[in-house]
């Protein structure tokens, strides 16, 4: 997934209201659901999401395939 479209989608997934879950798909074919807004950092092309016990996963726009859930419109 190129950077930019990687940090737009993210950004436009966290930012919606109300917040609904979505799921990160990797290239390996592995998944994360990002459950909370607030347990994900992102910029340039690279995320931490952090999961409920604290478990830290790192992943960059290189090794994501595609961001799945919900559409609908981020308020700003």
């Amino acid at each position: 997934m190129e950077s930019k479209t990687f940090d737009r989608e993210l950004r436009a997934f966290v930012r919606r209201r109300p917040f609904k879950p979505f799921t990160v798909e990797f290239v390996s074919g592995g998944t994360i659901e990002v459950d909370h807004p607030e347990a994900l950092v992102y910029r340039g092309g690279a995320a931490v999401f952090i999961d409920v016990n604290g478990v830290p996963t790192l992943f960059d726009h290189e090794g994501v395939s595609r961001l799945k859930g919900e559409k609908g419109r981020a308020s700003a």
